[in-house]
């Protein structure tokens, strides 16, 4: 297992001691998530009990393969906590997330939620947001038009493609990845693209996140909200 590896493998395994007994838990999507998913599938074979409700349908296979219980909306009053990794985070615990598709759900669970804690490596740590691309959720009617509105925002705009085919989201939507030098105010940019009639949400999560655990090889450091 090479370092970065081994730093999901720590935040993701370290956040489980965040879950006790009896929590509704929203479990996130990614490659950091799998870990957390793992050593919760270990703790409630040992007797742990939580009712758990996904970000995607890949993370739903995962928890049912592992005898983690699944609800939904329709069967929960609230979600204690929700653990979800995050594809950059600033000095601010802002967050860019969707890399891998799912950031409406990821964003309705988390804002549901009455602590929301994000997962990483070190290498998603950065001073500013802008490293990584933006993710953009939009109806697959009209996307073009939808793509050159944010491209006047002064970014470069893709359609996510997979196997050569237009990635679809769990929600049959477009992932727009919108490329900006650098993001100024991630709140006001957030606004900007929401406003913006055939976009659904964003990969911004602004003031959302209470406590990121940062994989530091076997070790975590804990960073907690202002």
């Amino acid at each position: 297992m090479n370092n970065n590896e081994q730093e999901k493998r720590s935040a993701g395994e370290k956040a489980v001691d965040f879950i006790k007994d009896g929590m509704t838990v929203g479990l996130g999507t990614g490659s950091t998530v799998y870990w957390l998913i793992q050593k919760l599938g270990k703790r409630v074979s040992e007797g742990l009990k939580v009712k758990c409700i996904p970000t995607s349908i890949h993370t739903e296979r995962l928890a049912m393969n592992l005898e983690i219980p699944i609800v939904t909306f329709n069967e929960i009053d609230k979600i204690d906590i929700a653990i979800d990794g995050a594809d950059e985070v600033d000095k601010d615990l802002n967050v860019i997330k969707g890399g891998g598709g799912a950031l409406v759900r990821e964003k309705i669970i988390a804002e549901f939620a009455d602590q929301f804690i994000v997962i990483v490596d070190q290498k998603k740590l950065s001073e500013q947001l802008g490293k990584h691309f933006l993710p953009v959720e939009v109806t697959p009617f009209g996307w073009q038009a939808t793509a050159k509105y944010i491209a006047n925002l002064g970014c470069q705009v893709k359609l996510r493609e997979e196997d050569e085919k237009i990635f679809v989201s769990d929600n049959d939507n477009y992932i727009l990845d919108c490329y900006f030098e650098k993001i100024e105010d991630a709140a006001k940019l957030n606004e900007k693209i929401k406003m913006i009639t055939g976009v659904v949400d964003t990969g911004l999560f602004i003031d959302m996140v209470d406590l990121c655990i940062v994989g530091k090889g076997s070790d975590t450091e804990i960073i907690k909200k202002q």
